[in-house]
């Protein structure tokens, strides 16, 4: 059963909404730089596929599984960040994101992560979501660097499961607390 949401994740700089059909060009865009498309399963280099990646995304709002949010500056698509429940209910979902190659070491991931993640707490932590992880391959240093500044501490090193996950990877954790929770740690 999917959750009604009605507010977005907010960053100071950045505007979080969900895709839209008008967001494709912009995704093309972003998918035309390598290391975008190195580090996603998913491509978007053409209307096509962007269409695909688009009807992915709206139909993981309307399971409850994917919460995926357009990430812009200034009017621009500079990055993507998502929350991906695999059960709806479930006490641990993962986070995920990318940043376009013009966005890059602004601090627009970790903001748009970091966001992403209060608001999932807020969200979800009444309705049973525990822990929320952030996953990448052991090549990827600049999103150990995200998950660190987003407040996400590495739990362990990943086995490499070909052919989805062709290199081994990190775990990064972040706890989630309930209301309760947070009232007795203020």
């Amino acid at each position: 059963m999917a959750i009604t949401v009605s507010t977005h994740p907010t960053a100071e700089g950045l505007l979080l909404r969900p895709f839209e059909d008008a967001d494709a060009p912009a995704l093309i865009e972003a998918y035309r730089d390598d290391a975008l498309r190195r580090f996603t399963r998913v491509p978007s280099t053409d209307a096509e596929q962007a269409a695909r990646w688009l009807s992915t995304q709206y139909e993981g709002w309307a399971a409850g599984t994917r919460y995926s949010f357009a990430v812009l500056e200034a009017g621009e698509l500079v990055a993507n960040v998502v929350l991906k429940r695999g059960t709806p209910g479930g006490e641990r979902a993962e986070v995920g994101y990318w940043t376009a190659a013009p966005a890059r070491g602004r601090g627009v991931a970790p903001r748009a992560v970091g966001a992403l993640t209060v608001w999932a707490c807020a969200t979800f932590a009444e309705g049973g979501l525990r822990r929320i992880d952030l996953l990448h391959q052991v090549d990827n240093p600049a999103s150990c660097r995200v998950a660190e500044k987003s407040g996400y501490v590495f739990r362990e090193l990943l086995t490499a499961l070909p052919p989805e996950f062709p290199m081994d990877g990190h775990r990064h954790s972040r706890k989630v607390l309930d209301a309760a929770e947070r009232r007795r740690s203020e």
